[in-house]
């Protein structure tokens, strides 16, 4: 199994109960989650060895997140404390016609307020084969937007391979920010995921539609322009109702498109953590060197599985 680094904040998720608004509850629960934690406890959980890299608060609740993460046996080690506080997020669970919707409360978060890599880069990335990032850290801060770079730098240095997942959060920075950060990281990436209307709105690639062949030729203009990029994935979710969506995923590799059967979810418990749980299914069949047929199939059922659990991550194994 492989060794894997990953660079995130942990958030603090509180959800009023299914069926309360955000605007009128008065009792909550609680949970760690945050996209780049999410991919690394799945991991774990399929068998890799994962650690987790961040900044958390030097208090309860940072102390709760890294215990969080001790459960799913991530190392913790590259954890440092300090700052003020944990971010947070708030999730109104949508169902049946109502949608989802998310407040987020993380600025000056111990992560977001860093002004220098805190960590020794040769220890940080020793025996590591994958360092796993997204567009949510370099969206935080100017800081990230400099030092997920160097990072993805220092890793290519050492031989190491990059994934990274685009993640646009509209609410955490602009479209046109967004364009001229990413520009930066796309040279330094060996596995992406990245859906049609990231390419067209990111990428300035002219495809609207979401076409099998639209997605597949922009797979193959993306990798001409960055042949660096030996892996595209994403998935197509077909909301019925907030309760009941179709989910297909697909994988470009080696000039060829893999597509998985689709998955139709219905019963949704909580599909906050589905896409990290498909880019975990993705990364654990290419590190493994796994027929891609079986990985597409595979991470597209992970996607589907954490669909029925409450909670940011996917909690299944690879048996399951």
């Amino acid at each position: 199994m492989s060794n894997i680094l990953s660079l995130g904040e942990i958030l603090l998720r509180i959800s009023p109960p299914l069926g309360k608004r955000l605007s009128d509850f008065n009792n909550a629960d609680f949970c760690y989650g945050g996209a780049e934690a999410n991919v690394a406890v799945s991991l774990s959980n399929f068998g890799h060895n994962v650690s987790f890299v961040s900044k958390l608060p030097d208090n309860s609740f940072g102390i709760g997140a890294k215990q969080y993460l001790s459960k799913y046996n991530i190392n913790t080690k590259n954890i440092v404390l300090g700052g003020e506080r944990l971010g947070i997020y708030f999730l109104e669970i949508g169902t049946g016609n109502r949608n989802s919707s998310v407040i987020y409360d993380r600025a000056y978060s111990s992560f977001a307020t860093m002004r220098k890599l805190e960590w020794d880069l040769d220890e940080l990335f020793e025996g590591i084969d994958l360092f796993y990032v997204t567009g949510i850290t370099l969206s935080l801060s100017d800081f990230w937007n400099v030092n997920v770079v160097k990072l993805m730098q220092e890793a290519k240095k050492r031989n190491i391979k990059v994934s990274f997942d685009i993640n646009y959060r509209g609410k955490l920075w602009s479209r046109e920010k967004a364009k001229n950060i990413l520009s930066n990281v796309f040279e330094y990436i060996d596995y992406c995921s990245l859906g049609l209307l990231d390419a067209s709105y990111l990428m300035d690639i002219d495809f609207c539609s979401e076409k099998f062949e639209d997605l597949e030729e922009a797979y193959k203009i993306i990798n001409k322009k960055y042949p660096n990029i030996s892996a595209l994935y994403c998935t197509k979710r077909t909301v019925n109702s907030a309760n009941n969506n179709d989910l297909q995923g697909f994988l470009w590799k080696d000039n060829k498109m893999y597509v998985s059967t689709i998955n139709y979810i219905s019963s949704i418990v909580d599909r906050v953590g589905g896409g990290d749980a498909f880019s975990a299914g993705v990364l654990h069949g290419l590190l493994n060197n796994l027929n891609l047929d079986y990985t597409i199939n595979f991470a597209t059922l992970a996607s589907a599985l954490k669909h029925t659990v409450y909670g940011d991550a996917n909690q299944f194994y690879v048996s399951e």
